[in-house]
């Protein structure tokens, strides 16, 4: 009987705790959902941007979607994007694109939109013939509105279809692999700790190189946007297209310095992203490599984070 009245007594708390976790489950769903929408806003955003590009130029419609302390990527690295659209000196192709894939935060306040992109022919291209590639823009939710943090374009040879649309389900495929609410939300999940994360990929670059560098640290579902080449998806593919990119590129073991300049982490602590430039040291090197990066990072079920889309932009040396 003691035992049995010892069990009766402990139930209540087994109960609760139950219970609890049955509510965080059932709000991490009505998240869920709440998130597709937050999806189809931000596609629905990235749309408007390519329509207003079209309608009033590049520079008017960059200038009206462009959020405070946004970054582009030129052949100096990351600088601010307003200030150098605002500059009379600016001169740069219009642009149409359609996005074939979307991100976005549980919160609802960041997110990745990437898909194919014409650069069209100006009076200057000596050849008349557009240009195409891949645009890769970071959004954050600024005054209520989705706003570009950044963005990144990566040419390849050739010509790109218009003709896509994105589908939640890639982006369910990567919701799967990401961290339960409760355990994005904990304390020591800091944008330090993201940075920390950052740094140690740079490293590991070069003690395992750039393929089993992406296989440790990118998700089961990442994205690699090179120069040259489509989309690689899915960890095998695009870790062995980043490795034999790097090689190409690298040409040497010399080791390479990641050098990390802003980012963000989102309100629900389970997206973030970074950017900066990845160099080798010239003194060491007949023909340096330097690289702007931009990177989508998802805190995944291990509670680690992984890369969820990384973009590389080479510079001239």
């Amino acid at each position: 009987m003691w035992i049995l009245h010892r069990t009766l007594v402990k139930s209540p708390a087994v109960i609760i705790s139950g219970l609890a976790w049955l509510l965080l489950t059932l709000a991490a769903q009505a998240q869920e959902r709440g998130q597709y929408q937050y999806w189809l806003d931000l596609t629905a955003a990235d749309q408007r941007y390519a329509d207003r590009t079209l309608e009033i130029g590049r520079v008017q419609s960059f200038l009206e979607f462009l959020g405070e302390g946004s970054v582009v990527f030129r052949d100096e690295g990351p600088v601010d994007a307003r200030s150098l659209y605002q500059s009379p000196e600016f001169q740069g192709n219009d642009l149409t694109w359609d996005a074939h894939y979307a991100d976005v935060s549980r919160a609802g306040d960041l997110g990745l939109t990437a898909g194919p992109m014409t650069s069209i022919a100006g009076p200057g291209d000596s050849d008349g013939n557009n240009a195409f590639g891949h645009l890769i823009s970071i959004w954050r939710k600024q005054g209520g509105e989705w706003k570009l943090a950044a963005d990144m374009f990566t040419f390849i040879p050739g010509f790109l279809s218009l003709s896509v649309e994105p589908s939640f389900a890639d982006t369910q495929s990567v919701l799967d692999e990401t961290a339960h609410p409760v355990i994005a939300m904990a304390e020591d999940n800091t944008m330090q700790r993201l940075i920390d994360a950052d740094n140690q990929f740079g490293r590991s670059i070069n003690i395992r190189g750039g393929e089993r560098a992406l296989l440790r640290y990118g998700l089961e579902n990442v994205r690699v946007y090179l120069p040259g080449i489509g989309p690689a998806v899915g960890a095998d593919v695009a870790s062995s297209v980043y490795g034999a990119f790097l090689d190409d590129q690298l040409q040497t073991t010399t080791p390479v310095n990641l050098i990390h300049i802003g980012g963000y982490l989102s309100e629900s602590k389970e997206m973030g992203y970074t950017y900066g430039v990845i160099t080798t040291n010239p003194e060491e090197v007949q023909s340096g490599f330097r690289s702007n990066y931009l990177r989508l990072w998802r805190l995944n079920s291990s509670n680690e984070w992984r890369i969820a889309v990384e973009v590389l932009r080479p510079l001239p040396n």
